[in-house]
């Protein structure tokens, strides 16, 4: 019979820490919270210092009564959930259940699933953290409080089922704004002008930096603001004689990236994998949690991945430093070990996310037969990070050549990598790359001050102003962080919370709200602007944090945030009416039902509807927002009225021009018939269940094909498949792709004509 109990959080931990511990210990798992706040009523005494009314969470009676027999069983209980806040909890409300059937209860932690971590944190038993405990009751009673309160203000003026999150709607402000700004852009065009300089045999670019002292890449108030400009100054360049004035070459060092933490992985696994904040969070759980590794044995292979801290402990920056040399040399280790600073309100609970196992014999290649392909390419991320912060700077020779004649000055950058150092193994994925950067790998020429040199050519560039790009998952998270608004362990839920409720979509990985979440934030910042405002909620933060280290006492704190929260509360119920006309767009239109109310615009769970202005004496409705546009061609095989592109709520599609009254409707074709052979369907617009617009053969399922990519009626010229679709990405603009052979073509504008370039001379072989 096992002498020892092991209470942990998820299952996969189980088999893995049963191999270290013997024989003696049983392990078994909670799967996640046991007892929390009930799920159909607040659940918390707010006039009684904020108590909350505990419950056995939902299908785990079960799970309490085997543990509560089990310790009644054994001599001591030992309790390892996660070393969080969640965690703490989890284990305290475990000894809290089981207090009549075991007193000897103890806490352990590790930040790492290995043989030599668990064994260590079982020689050293500790108590649970009760300030960890109540900064977990404290968030999770002020979430209930907002969401349980506020939410049915939203039911009563938009529609039943909507929410609001505490950090969630915060989150959401943040994509609405950035929305905002995005409409509201005006586009400026400027161009820019570059030329080419010869010294002898040696020729070299340079961009146009100033005229007559003025710089050139102004963007608020342009130089050049158009292309009659950009010829003028051109036929000017071309009058000027040029000499160098002034040279300067410098070797730059680059610093590695620290190793990851919750954030920047999510970040990082987003732009270089294309994760989710979700994704990567559950298969670093996986990782962490421990996999069966053939000979190598059940292990967890990177540290906990809930953390703020870039802190790494010693035996692994040694073990580190052996690898490095092992793998590229002597040359690529530093003098000294690197460390990193503390990063502003961070806990520094726990280490960086690493290797659990810093030896050649769990590099990713070893252990790749393993893991699945999403857990190799993220395991492979967290390696290569983790070591290259540990690597010699990079090293690059850099030049800057000015060139000056006739008031103007034109400049030169050149940068060339003269030693990898860690960009031997890993470098960061940047996002929103400008292409106005100084820097090239062009090799400039060794040229002294005062060297006269020719113009050789000149070339001019048409640019426009762009937007602020929205949101992506990886930038969200970092705007999330760097205002303090949530903690690492809610990024991933903040973001996906958002999504299932339909506040926001994601349009070529980039969130835009919904028309829902529009506005749910408005009704929000309007009546509680204090409570969703991003300085309000990152100082919460704070004071979460001051519990948690037993600087701040959790009642107080909610008792400081319910006061003025509770007198807002009132004030919007008793304005309930007003506030719900204000979420209602009148319109024109008699009811044609009772012929006396105008209709009015109201929402619903499928999104919005017109309604008489009588309800509920007069329950008129009908569909908003169905255009008529130009007949199509088609008649309806249902009742031969004309088929006409019909517009619900954004979505087109082909229906009867008696709609309502016949309601058939069809997917929208693109006039391009299907590309496999012997079919005889034309490809429609489709959606999938989650909304998102894919391209698809009408003969379907007889016929699967499909494509993301809008189709365009013109056969590819490499290897003659009948259709190409249409891409565009930052780079290189819009062009046409061939889904069989993948050889692209460029989008030209002659004479009015869209015409095709090949992009490159292999496209025909690739």
């Amino acid at each position: 019979m096992p002498k020892h109990l092991v209470v942990v959080e998820s299952p996969a931990k189980c088999k893995t820490i049963s191999k270290y511990l013997g024989k003696d210990y049983i392990v078994r798992a909670t799967m996640g919270h046991v007892i929390d706040l009930p799920e159909k009523e607040l659940g918390v005494e707010i006039d009684n210092d904020f108590k909350p009314k505990y419950t056995v969470s939902k299908g785990k009676r079960k799970v309490i009564n085997n543990l509560k027999e089990e310790a009644g069983k054994c001599e001591d209980v030992f309790l390892a959930p996660d070393p969080d806040r969640e965690g703490e909890a989890i284990a305290w409300h475990v000894a809290e259940s089981i207090k009549d059937d075991n007193k000897n209860v103890r806490r352990v932690q590790f930040n790492e699933i290995t043989k030599r971590a668990v064994l260590a944190a079982f020689d050293t038993p500790q108590d649970i953290d009760m300030n960890k405990v109540n900064a977990q009751q404290a968030r999770r009673i002020l979430d209930r409080i907002v969401g349980y309160q506020v939410s049915p203000i939203l039911w009563r003026t938009v529609f039943r089922g909507l929410s609001a999150g505490r950090v969630q709607s915060v989150a959401l402000r943040l994509i609405c704004e950035r929305e905002d700004a995005v409409q509201a852009f005006k586009q400026k065009e400027y161009w820019s002008i570059e030329g080419r300089f010869a010294e002898g045999k040696n020729t070299f670019s340079a961009k146009l930096l100033t005229v007559d002292g003025r710089k050139a890449a102004d963007i608020a108030d342009p130089l050049i603001p158009d292309e009659a400009t950009a010829h003028a100054l051109k036929e000017r360049l071309q009058t000027i004689t040029y000499k160098v004035s002034d040279v300067v070459r410098s070797e730059k060092e680059r610093k590695p990236y620290p190793p990851f933490i919750t954030s920047t992985l999510q970040q990082e696994a987003a732009r270089k994998l294309g994760f989710s904040a979700a994704k990567t969070m559950m298969i670093a759980q996986q990782l962490y949690e421990g996999l069966e590794l053939g000979d190598l044995g059940s292990l967890g292979l990177i540290t906990y991945m809930r953390t703020d801290s870039t802190r790494i402990a010693q035996e692994a920056l040694v073990e580190a430093r052996k690898v490095i040399e092992a793998l590229f040399g002597p040359k690529f280790v530093p003098a000294a070990p690197r460390t990193y600073g503390k990063k502003k309100n961070a806990q520094d609970a726990h280490e960086a996310i690493r290797p659990s196992q810093v030896d050649i014999a769990f590099s990713p290649d070893r252990v790749q037969a393993y893991l699945s392909r999403d857990q190799y390419r993220l395991y492979d991320l967290v390696w290569k990070r983790f070591l290259a912060s540990q690597m010699e700077n990079a090293l690059h020779d850099q030049t800057r050549i000015d060139i000056v004649g006739g008031g103007v000055v034109f400049r030169a950058n050149g940068s060339i990598l003269k030693f990898q150092g860690f960009l031997a193994l890993y470098d960061e994925t940047i996002e929103d790359t400008s292409e106005n950067g100084e820097g090239s790998n062009e090799t400039l020429p060794p040229i002294v001050t005062a060297t006269p040199v020719s113009l050789e050519a000149l070339s001019d560039k048409q640019h426009f102003t762009q937007p602020p790009p929205r949101y992506s998952e990886a930038s969200l998270v970092r705007e999330l962080e760097d205002k303090g608004i949530g903690r690492p362990s809610t990024y991933a839920q903040i973001i996906d919370t958002l999504k299932r409720r339909k506040y926001v979509t994601l349009e070529a990985r980039r969130f835009m709200p919904t028309e829902v979440g529009f506005t749910v934030k408005t009704m929000l910042t309007r009546e509680f602007n204090d409570v969703f405002n991003v300085g309000f909620t990152a100082d919460m933060e704070s004071q979460l944090d001051r519990i948690e280290d037993g600087e701040a006492e959790w009642v107080s704190v909610l008792k400081r945030f319910y006061a003025p929260f509770s007198e807002r509360l009132e004030a919007v119920k008793l304005n309930i009416k007003e506030l719900r006309e204000q979420n209602q767009e009148s319109t024109d239109r008699t009811c044609p039902l009772c012929g006396k109310n105008k209709l009015v615009i109201k929402w619903s769970r499928n999104g919005k509807f017109l309604a008489c202005q009588g309800f509920p004496a007069c329950k008129y409705t009908e569909t908003y927002g169905v255009r008529e546009t130009a007949p199509h061609g088609e008649t309806c095989n249902l009742c031969g009225a004309p088929m006409v592109v019909l517009s619900v709520n954004g979505r087109k599609f082909l229906g009867c021009s008696r709609f309502p009254e016949c309601k058939n409707t069809k997917s929208l074709s693109t006039g391009v018939h299907c590309p496999h052979p012997g079919c005889d369907g034309s490809i429609v617009e489709r959606r999938t269940r989650r909304g998102k617009i894919f391209f698809g053969c009408s003969s379907y399922p007889k016929c699967t094909f499909a494509t993301w990519d809008r189709p365009v009626d013109t056969k590819c010229a490499a290897c003659g498949f009948a259709i190409m679709v249409q891409k565009e990405t930052r780079r290189k603009g819009p062009y046409l792709s061939c889904p069989s052979c993948r050889a692209e073509v460029t989008l030209l504008e002659t004479a009015g004509q869209a015409q095709a370039e090949p992009l490159a001379a292999e496209a025909a072989e690739s």
